[in-house]
């Protein structure tokens, strides 16, 4: 089938029941983001207590608001979450949470979570499609006029997101320490006394059910979801996965949108009959579609699957094992497949003088920024930026900064991580590629930490 061809079956029309259940469930779950980081206790933690958040390095600007703020952002947040939910101007709700989010996303790294960029790209997504024509406040108020149907494309273009997302979470768990269940064998050690479930997390069965099951589910589960014959099994399995990981391991609002997700996979007509049994059939022969994409909304769509196909590719050109270096670990769908911790303590130097000072990190740091910073050598370097600028402003005119950080990866022993030779306060960052001063990981024969 030519591109062309693509293009006109994608803006064929179709009921738009699918769409309209995932916004009401995406709304739901996005206020429940933002007030839930209120509530839990997130928010005070990773951006109201720290003196400085690790921001992403193109946004060093981006910090938190003084004082109380940053509850009245995610209280806003929340706000919007509800207008997406029930399509009260829904345009301004939707890109008024995307914008929001987005800030919050960049603004910090010692909490980062593949997910949180995952719900940033279909926020972005949400901004395109008409999710509020129908069973909305903005129909019912009269600000747009109600429609049944939509174009094939706003949902195809979220089952194809989700395609990339998973194909690359399962190419990720090819690697050798997972196929070896070190870091699953970590993690369920850790719950190994849990009633009734604990002993069976722990044992060799449920370390391989886990290691192998996560690889096929991640590698199989949309081709069985878009594939009639098997989509109930897919779905029920689904369910019971992403249960199972909420259940275990705590990561937030995922698990129920990859559940509500399922929508998108069933024909339009079975959501309709489910979810809106009032709704009347949309009469798809009285449709005008045009046989041609708009050239602003096809050459975005080009570009950003392109993109979503090209950006998890490029730790691959760059040297290292990129579970260590993390040298384009993130946003590359390596979502759990690795278990690391580290240490790492610093000294500042004035050349001038010869001083050494060594530096209590509890006086910067928050003990969750302490954790993630040990393990990241972008998180480290910025430290560097930060402690460089500090001994500046208390008069040194120079200022050496140098680590003696140490990190495990996958269970094995501790061995250097970062280079204690180098003044990292004089390294300029290198955007992509190596960064010499990340040493090699070695197996655990080859590791000396004390040297």
């Amino acid at each position: 089938m030519t591109n062309s061809n693509w293009i006109s079956k994608w803006m064929e029309p179709q009921d738009s029941s699918p769409l309209v259940a995932w916004r009401i469930v995406f709304g739901l779950l996005i206020f429940l983001e933002g007030a839930g980081a209120i509530a839990t206790g997130w928010v005070r933690r990773t951006l109201v207590e720290p003196d400085f958040t690790f921001s992403f390095l193109d946004f060093p600007w981006l910090q938190p608001l003084p004082g109380y703020g940053m509850y009245y952002y995610f209280g806003v947040m929340a706000l919007f979450g509800l207008g997406v939910m029930l399509g009260y101007r829904y345009r301004i709700a939707i890109a008024g949470y995307t914008i929001l989010w987005a800030g919050a996303y960049f603004m910090q790294k010692s909490h980062y979570n593949n997910h949180y960029y995952l719900l940033l790209l279909l926020l972005i997504l949400m901004n395109l499609v008409p999710a509020h024509r129908s069973f909305s406040l903005d129909v019912q108020q009269g600000r747009v006029s109600k429609s049944l149907t939509c174009p094939k494309w706003c949902t195809g273009i979220f089952v194809a997101e989700l395609a990339i997302v998973f194909f690359y979470a399962a190419v990720a768990k090819m690697y050798p320490d997972w196929l070896a269940g070190r870091p699953v064998e970590i993690w369920m050690s850790r719950r190994a006394d849990w009633p009734i479930i604990g002993p069976i997390l722990s044992s060799e069965f449920g370390k391989w059910s886990l290691v192998y099951g996560g690889l096929f589910y991640d590698l199989l589960v949309i081709p069985m979801l878009l594939w009639r014959p098997t989509r109930v099994f897919a779905s029920l399995l689904s369910v019971f996965f992403h249960g199972f990981n909420s259940a275990v391991f705590h990561i937030g609002i995922f698990p129920y949108l990859m559940m509500g997700a399922l929508v998108l996979f069933y024909p339009p007509n079975a959501v309709r009959k489910r979810f809106f049994p009032k709704r009347p059939e949309a009469d798809l022969s009285l449709v005008e579609h045009p046989r041609k994409m708009p050239m602003v909304l096809s050459s975005f769509i080009a570009v950003w699957i392109m993109f979503q196909i090209a950006l998890p590719l490029r730790h691959w050109l760059i040297e290292g094992d990129v579970h260590w270096t993390e040298e384009g670990h993130r946003l590359s769908w390596h979502m759990m497949t690795r278990s690391k911790s580290g240490r790492a303590s610093f000294t500042v130097k004035n050349p001038d003088t010869g001083i050494v000072v060594r530096i209590r990190n509890s006086n910067y740091l928050t003990d969750d920024q302490q954790r993630a910073m040990a393990t990241r050598p972008d998180c480290i370097w910025q430290y560097a930026q930060v402690l460089e600028a500090a001994w500046q402003d208390s008069g040194w005119a120079k200022v050496e900064v140098y680590t003696s950080s140490y990190a495990s990866l996958n269970g094995r022993k501790m061995q250097r991580f970062i280079d204690p030779k180098v003044n990292l306060a004089a390294e300029e960052w290198v955007w992509f590629g190596h960064k010499d001063w990340v040493m090699p990981l070695l197996e655990d024969q080859e590791a000396f930490p004390d040297q």
